[in-house]
């Protein structure tokens, strides 16, 4: 299967989790081999070769993803979690989404220096949990941030939430 194909592996959810939200579920396609695959392959054709050497996962769509390219790219995987998730001291950031307020954490020592980092989720809609993820990961000083999603909803212009010299990638995009 190629990657456009896994389009229409994802189904639409009308109204979730509220009134007037289209969701694209992609655990549809995640459950499908070939899709999986395909997903996989795509992430890591992207990454392979760039020196990346941690991969972080923004709860819990992205851990999918994100740990199957740390694997086949041999990086590490970091989680970024809701609050009280993770064990060890962490930072957090509070963000706004396009149906509220949230806040994410990641551990204070899961990011080097040296590191090169591709923050990964499923789904780019407005930006805002990924946008904090990267000032998390950014306020760790790597050496570079890339952005990855496997899809992208273009016209809620997730993008902008990022600056213009940051490298944002979508597999997929509706």
């Amino acid at each position: 299967m190629k990657i456009e194909e896994v389009k229409n592996e994802i189904r639409d959810i009308l109204d979730f989790p509220q009134k007037g939200i289209v969701f694209r579920d992609l655990t549809t396609a995640f459950k499908n081999p070939e899709a999986l695959t395909a997903i996989a392959d795509a992430l890591k054709a992207k990454y392979e070769g760039l020196g990346v050497t941690k991969v972080v996962g923004i709860e819990s769509r992205g851990f999918i993803g994100g740990s199957m390219l740390a694997r086949d790219i041999n990086a590490g995987f970091v989680p970024v979690r809701k609050p009280g998730k993770l064990p060890a001291d962490t930072i957090s950031k509070s963000y706004s989404k396009e149906y509220g307020v949230d806040t994410i954490e990641i551990h204070r020592d899961a990011i080097e220096e040296g590191d090169v980092v591709v923050l990964h989720d499923d789904l780019l809609a407005t930006g805002g949990t990924m946008a904090a993820a990267y000032e998390l990961v950014k306020s760790m000083n790597p050496k570079k941030i890339y952005i990855n999603f496997i899809v992208e909803l273009s016209e809620l212009n997730g993008r902008a939430a990022f600056p213009a010299d940051v490298e944002v990638e979508s597999l997929i995009v509706y």
